[in-house]
């Protein structure tokens, strides 16, 4: 029997995935193929790579915080221009450059430099906003592809996940030929189908429960939020193809809140803890 994983996007909180990855490590239950969306696709391409549930955790601290900070001046520089000219193309704070390097280089550690080198089947959703159109980047083509067109295998895993994490007003488009991709979370938060029509035979689903907009949120917990809203009913229709949906709480953390990496993982981690005999009794009972 194989096993999948489809991780959810979520900003920051995306880290609590390495802690869920690890639990089920150290609970030894096998996976098999693995997808993610926007943050869960920051996590999934270095799992399937051969990186480490807790050697991922490591690398997002590392790189957490020049992700968030990048280009913040510019953006400032570029918001006011457009406020006072009104004629400045205003399109995100970030253009994801530093994404696209930092997982190109993580890469290329493993001595990779295409999604098609990767072994263990790995699905990326993203949205080419041009065209209204979800788009998957993966290393193998489904035998069911209704639409191969739909599917992208030549492709650096920089780009691919620069592409799925390109959150709207957060990131600019990544441009790929005549592309334009945003966020994948907008079509497709959480691939369960798309790790289903891997091969998989049964798919554990891991989503975040977005937190309640009050005075204290800001405009991205805002959009994160919109978001969420937007794609509940697609949302639904895939979890509800998945064997077990498991919900990370995460205590209020923002989409770009730093500090609370270390939390999130733990969260992670605790939520398999809590729900394990569960996750062993549909995942475990066939091996």
């Amino acid at each position: 029997m194989k096993i999948g994983v489809a991780l959810s996007g979520g900003g920051i909180r995306g880290i609590a995935h390495a802690g869920v990855l690890q639990a089920l490590e150290d609970y030894h239950i096998p996976i098999n193929i693995i997808g993610g969306t926007s943050a869960g696709s920051m996590i999934a391409s270095l799992y399937a790579m051969g990186y480490s549930p807790y050697v991922i955790y490591l690398l997002c601290q590392r790189n957490a915080e020049r992700i968030v900070r990048e280009n913040n001046f510019s953006f400032m520089k570029r918001f006011f221009s457009f406020q006072s000219k009104g004629n400045d193309r205003l399109t995100g704070m970030k253009d994801g450059k530093m994404i696209e390097e930092i997982y190109d280089r993580l890469a290329e550690r493993k001595q990779i430099t295409s999604i098609s080198q990767i072994k263990m089947p790995l699905v990326i959703p993203a949205v080419d906003i041009m065209k209204s159109k979800e788009y998957v980047f993966t290393n193998y083509l489904p035998k069911k592809a209704v639409d191969e067109k739909q599917y992208i295998t030549d492709i650096s895993i920089g780009k691919a996940v620069r592409a799925s994490s390109s959150f709207p007003a957060v990131f600019n488009p990544c441009y790929v030929n005549s592309h334009a991709f945003m966020d994948g979370g907008m079509l497709d938060n959480v691939p369960v189908y798309e790790v289903k029509k891997q091969g998989a035979d049964k798919v554990l689903a891991v989503k975040f429960d977005a937190d309640k907009i009050d005075e204290n949120s800001n405009f991205m917990d805002i959009g994160m939020k919109t978001i969420d809203i937007m794609g509940n009913k697609i949302a639904e229709e895939n979890l509800e193809m998945s064997d077990y949906v498991l919900s990370v709480y995460t205590d209020k953390c923002g989409l770009l809140d730093v500090d609370k990496l270390d939390q999130c993982y733990q969260y992670g981690y605790e939520s398999v803890q809590k729900n394990i005999k569960q996750i062993k009794q549909i995942f475990l009972n066939d091996i």
